[in-house]
């Protein structure tokens, strides 16, 4: 929403939260002053033009102080008449910042309060949930680690606990293996007993007798 005002004789097209310079006003730093003489006041595509003047329009400011402007110079001569005239002027001027735009049941100041205030809703929302997925980002990254330290504790032990496996495992071998060589092998009684069973070959005759000598 903007609006046209009138003020010293000039225009001045004005917005919410703008500064401008007026010819010189009758007031003090800090008070608050209303403009009665508005020309013109839009807002989106509507617009209602004064005829001079708008009627319920008003444009409220503050004032911010007292200045003076730019130093011009005025310089008069007539030509072949030997006359000069050169003199300076600065303009008193009073600065004000607008602080709301009303007209009918439109208030620009209202308005930009609940833009100001929706906008800090949605910041708030926005930070609320940057906040949760932080969390969760959070808690998924502690939990990807807590199962990698897992992964690593089962990998460290898996070694220990197959050299253990193995040390068990070998007596047991050694007792089957002299299990088996001791069923393999016969007892010495045994074999003393089979030794002794068969029975032991005669001594033959010798086949060819020695021939007696002659007398």
């Amino acid at each position: 929403m903007y609006a046209v005002i009138e003020s010293g004789g000039k225009q001045h097209r004005v917005e919410l939260g703008s500064e401008i310079q007026v010819d010189r006003l009758d007031v003090q730093p800090g008070d608050s002053i209303t403009l009665d003489r508005v020309l013109l006041v839009a807002d989106g595509d509507e617009a209602a033009i004064g005829q001079p003047v708008v009627d319920g329009a008003k444009v409220s400011a503050q004032v911010l102080g007292q200045d003076r402007g730019k130093k011009i110079v005025v310089f008069k001569y007539k030509p072949k008449a030997r006359t000069r005239v050169k003199q300076g002027f600065r303009a008193e001027l009073t600065t004000l910042r607008i602080t709301d735009i009303a007209f009918g049941d439109k208030s620009a100041a209202k308005d930009a309060e609940k833009q100001q205030q929706a906008a800090a809703r949605k910041a708030k929302e926005a930070e609320k949930a940057a906040q949760e997925a932080a969390a969760k980002e959070a808690e998924a990254r502690a939990a990807a680690d807590a199962e990698l330290a897992a992964k690593l504790a089962a990998a460290e032990e898996a070694p220990a606990k197959k050299a253990e496996e193995t040390a068990e495992a070998k007596p047991k071998a050694k007792k089957k293996s002299s299990a088996k060589k001791a069923a393999a092998e016969p007892a010495p009684q045994a074999e003393d007993a089979a030794d002794e069973a068969e029975p032991k070959p005669e001594a033959e005759a010798p086949s060819d007798a020695a021939p007696e000598k002659d007398e």
